[in-house]
């Protein structure tokens, strides 16, 4: 019975030390912020993360530039070239069945590129 008190304060001081630690290695904006903010950022920084990953901007080959397309890993003046002949491409593994690009290019190159629908014209 004697033990429970000496517990209870050691817990006490433990807790004690260790949010004046925080403190002092918290900035000041995260300082004023409640306890929670801090863990719920950590995890909209993931989700925002993995999200922006999905959201990445991806080159249409239809409609990008030689240079646009030359900024692509792999993709050299003739292979852009190549890229801008073979337009109209109506899905992006045509680069690979046309020849454009080998298969190990074609892997660095799938999940940057698009193809975007065809434009539809307002006159009929």
């Amino acid at each position: 019975m004697k033990r429970i008190p000496a517990v209870l304060t050691a817990v006490v001081a433990m807790a004690f030390v260790a949010s004046v630690a925080l403190a002092a290695d918290a900035t000041t904006p995260a300082a004023s912020a409640p306890a929670t903010a801090p863990a719920k950022a950590t995890t909209s920084t993931t989700h925002h993360s993995s999200s922006s990953k999905a959201k990445t901007h991806k080159t249409d080959l239809n409609t990008a530039s030689k240079e646009d397309l030359m900024k692509l890993p792999g993709v050299d003046d003739a292979t852009a070239d190549k890229i801008v002949a073979a337009r109209p491409f109506k899905s992006h593994s045509e680069l690979e069945s046309k020849n454009i690009v080998t298969k190990e290019q074609y892997k660095k190159l799938s999940s940057m590129v698009t193809v975007a629908p065809p434009a539809k014209s307002a006159a009929k």
